[in-house]
């Protein structure tokens, strides 16, 4: 018997309403409170969000080192087109040069861009690699994009759940503030921090695109295939970080975003054993019906 959460109605493009009673099951199969949010977007900012993970944190580092080269580039680039401006106009250059070749020039603006990009594939491969190469991981979770919210099953045990995007009016009543609207949702992906955490991407519908900035992690979900991300968030790194559908998949595409709650490996065990109370609670429910 699987767990799943439950909502009353269709959560509409504008946020729609989320009924009261699928707050309260939030509550009750999860039971996480008091953690920090570290991974959401900052009003007027410019730069990433916490790295987390290695994965993250490496893909950061590239960044900032490639940042760092264009933008040498371009000065350089700037600065000669305003030497060659000044120096060899018509008014400063009254006789122009005739030749049209210059050999040893010629050699230098062709080696210098394939050292250059030499030295960048020497640091991005390794980092590109490292994200490809997917651990055998202590967790694995199936994530499943549909129009328009997230599916996920904890894979090997019987915990599974849809995941909506929680209306204005039911943010408070969760534990979150109307900052977070737009990004929390109902039901929140639990996971333990200093473990290899693996998720397996699909979608049932359209394309759809699984994606933690804070964990730097991004993966295309498509309908037939199932795709692989990994990530381990670094231990004391414990809060709620948001992510987002990262591919255009229809009118309601803003709406469907991802919240996961990383906790200390204690916590975990103990989210894991209300879950499989809450499921027999259920099974015995379904019993009695019948």
């Amino acid at each position: 018997m699987q767990l799943k959460s439950t909502v009353s109605g269709f959560l509409a493009a504008a946020g729609g309403v989320i009924a009261a009673g699928t707050a309260f099951a939030q509550e009750s199969s999860d039971g996480i409170t008091g953690l920090e949010i570290i991974g959401a977007p900052t009003p007027g900012g410019v730069n990433f969000q916490p790295a987390v993970t290695g994965v993250a944190q490496n893909t950061f580092a590239l960044d900032n080192m490639v940042l760092w080269i264009i933008s040498i580039i371009v000065l350089f680039v700037v600065g000669l087109l305003g030497y060659v401006i000044l120096r060899f106009n018509q008014r400063a250059n009254k006789t122009p040069a005739t030749f049209t070749h210059h050999s040893t020039l010629e050699v230098a603006w062709t080696i210098l861009p394939i050292v250059i990009l030499v030295f960048i594939g020497a640091f991005s491969l390794p980092v590109l690699f490292n994200q490809q190469e997917i651990p055998e991981g202590d967790i694995h979770i199936k994530a499943t994009g549909n129009q328009w919210y997230w599916s996920y099953e904890y894979i090997g045990t019987d915990i599974a759940f849809d995941s909506f995007m929680l209306g204005r009016n039911a943010l408070e009543e969760n534990g979150y503030s109307q900052d977070e609207y737009l990004l929390a949702t109902d039901t929140a992906i639990v996971l333990p921090s200093g473990k290899d955490i693996v998720v397996r991407v699909t979608a049932s519908d359209v394309i759809h695109s699984w994606a933690i900035p804070a964990f730097g992690v991004k993966q295309d979900g498509v309908p037939g295939r199932t795709a692989e991300l990994w990530f381990n968030v670094d231990p004391g790194k414990e809060g709620i970080y948001f992510g987002q559908c990262s591919e255009l998949c229809g009118k309601d595409h803003a709406y469907m975003p991802i919240t996961v709650k990383i906790v200390t490996q204690e916590e975990y065990e103990a989210w894991l054993g209300r879950q499989a109370s809450l499921d027999a609670e259920t099974s015995i429910q379904v019993a009695s019906s019948n």
